[in-house]
């Protein structure tokens, strides 16, 4: 069977405190996008996990598809498979594309083996693999707060928009990500700002991580400038980036970025 997980974007993210745990409590919508991997597992003789595309660091074994898979092994005795996954969204970009993967494969054992699981359990499963894997699992338009894997439905429709993703030539880690950002009390309200004209959002609706990115990675502010610039409605980072993405009315096509970036020009309809 073959499945084909889908990135996100974060529209605003608020980072509001450290926890006891290390982790931070944040607030921010996660939005599906049409930009996909490929993800196939077939029964095999070994566990087994092969990739194209897109190069993923590391070593395979411990690719989140391959502990999702485990995490289902434990509990139902599966069988050995081989996990093939072609991957076209970029990492290190803030997309949630390795995310996206893990809760993929579990929804396709799910129903490649007949588990029966709801999507409550299957969200469980996934809150185990990574802050953001749940969100995938109904993968709808969620207001998430916790670490990211408590989620509210949310009504944003972007259908009459086109989105330009842009990912430079930057990978940047999780970690690095939070030791530039400062947190910032729950002052705004992203809940109510998200519900509101897309028009507005440049005014109420910001990324956290973008201040202490934008000053050791210019080049990544001047993204989202030549975004606005070329008439996007909305820009900003997408999560700890690097890629940041625009809004526009129509398709646009853009000229004069450097050719080792990538762009990414998509429809939500």
């Amino acid at each position: 069977m073959i499945t084909f997980p889908n990135a996100k974007i974060n529209i605003g993210l608020q980072v509001l405190n450290r926890r006891s745990d290390g982790y931070h409590n944040l607030e921010t919508v996660f939005y599906p996008i049409k930009l996909h991997d490929a993800l196939e597992m077939v029964e095999g003789s070994d566990m087994r996990f092969i990739s194209s595309g897109v190069p993923i660091p590391g070593n395979g074994d411990d690719n989140l598809c391959m502990h999702a898979y485990r995490l289902l092994q434990k509990t139902h005795g599966l069988p050995p498979v081989h996990i093939y996954l072609h991957k076209v969204i970029p990492m290190g970009a803030g997309l949630g594309g390795g995310s996206a993967d893990a809760a993929f494969l579990l929804k396709l054992a799910n129903e490649q083996f007949e588990l029966g699981l709801d999507e409550t359990q299957l969200m469980g499963y996934a809150r185990q693999l990574g802050a953001d894997c749940a969100f995938f699992i109904r993968n709808v338009p969620a207001l998430a707060s916790g670490v990211g894997d408590v989620l509210e439905d949310v009504s944003v429709d972007l259908s009459l928009y086109h989105i330009v993703l842009i990912k430079p030539d930057i990978h940047i880690s999780t970690a690095a990500a939070y030791s530039m950002v400062t947190p910032h009390p729950a002052d705004r309200q992203l809940a109510t700002a998200i519900r509101a004209p897309v028009e507005t959002w440049r005014d109420s609706i910001v990324n956290d991580f973008e201040v202490g990115i934008f000053i050791r990675y210019p080049e990544i502010a001047a993204l989202k400038t030549f975004l606005y610039e070329k008439g996007a409605v909305f820009a900003a980072m997408s999560g700890s980036g690097s890629s940041v993405f625009g809004l526009f009315e129509k398709p646009v096509t853009l000229h004069g970025l450097p050719p080792n970036y990538m762009v990414f020009s998509l429809d939500f309809t």
